[in-house]
This record gives structure tokens, C-alpha cells and sequence, in this order.
């Protein structure tokens, strides 16, 4: 059902160098990019995202309660991509571990 999610940012450079490892990591390439904004994935036929300047010209906010989840292979995978975001500048918005039956994640905020 979903094609892409895309994030806003006003700062497209310091975006992509934000995303370009920690998608790596996940095994995501980009995809395509042009002077508003970068989107990644692994082919343009599966889910993907996308980071760009907003399409009205006015700044780009935070979306309080808006979550996007990134597919991570295994517990382990989860902890690197935890830590590289936080490496890369991002926020910790909930420590790694177990969120109940069978579920292991962590939160950042970029």
C-alpha cells in the first residue's frame, strides 16, 4: 500500500549526510536526487524513502507523533543503525531493545 514516505528538511546537504550511511547500512542505495530533495531504496517497484525541501517553500517542521520505521534484519543490525544515527548527529528517542512478543527496535529522530 505505501510507495514512499518523505521526510522534510531544510538543510538537504546536511540530510544526505545524515541518510546516506545510516540507508547504506540497511542496505538502500539513492535511488534518484535533484536540486529539492534525495530518495533511497532498493528498487523504484518497493517501498522507499525520500528527503526533501517542502514543495511550498516554507521551512520544514517536525511531525510530533510521526514515526517512520526502517526494516532491519536483526537485533544486532538494530543496535548499529541506533548508534549511527546517534553518531551522525541524530536525537535518541528510545534506547534499543525489547518492545514486547518478538519486536526489537529502537528510536532517533534525525
Amino acid at each position: 500500500m505505501i510507495g514512499y514516505t518523505t521526510l522534510g528538511t531544510n538543510d538537504l546537504t546536511r540530510a544526505a549526510t545524515f541518510y546516506d550511511p545510516l540507508l547504506a547500512l540497511l542496505g538502500q542505495h539513492r535511488l534518484w536526487a535533484y536540486e529539492r530533495g534525495i530518495g533511497w531504496g532498493t528498487t523504484a517497484d518497493v517501498p522507499s524513502l525520500g528527503v526533501l525541501t517542502p514543495f511550498d517553500g516554507q521551512p520544514a517542521t517536525v511531525g510530533n507523533g510521526t514515526m517512520v520505521a526502517l526494516v532491519a534484519a536483526t537485533p544486532d543490525e538494530v543496535d548499529q543503525v541506533h548508534l549511527l544515527a546517534l553518531t551522525l548527529g541524530g536525537q535518541n528517542e528510545g534506547d534499543v531493545g525489547p518492545r514486547g512478543e518478538g519486536f526489537y527496535g529502537g528510536y532517533f529522530r534525525d
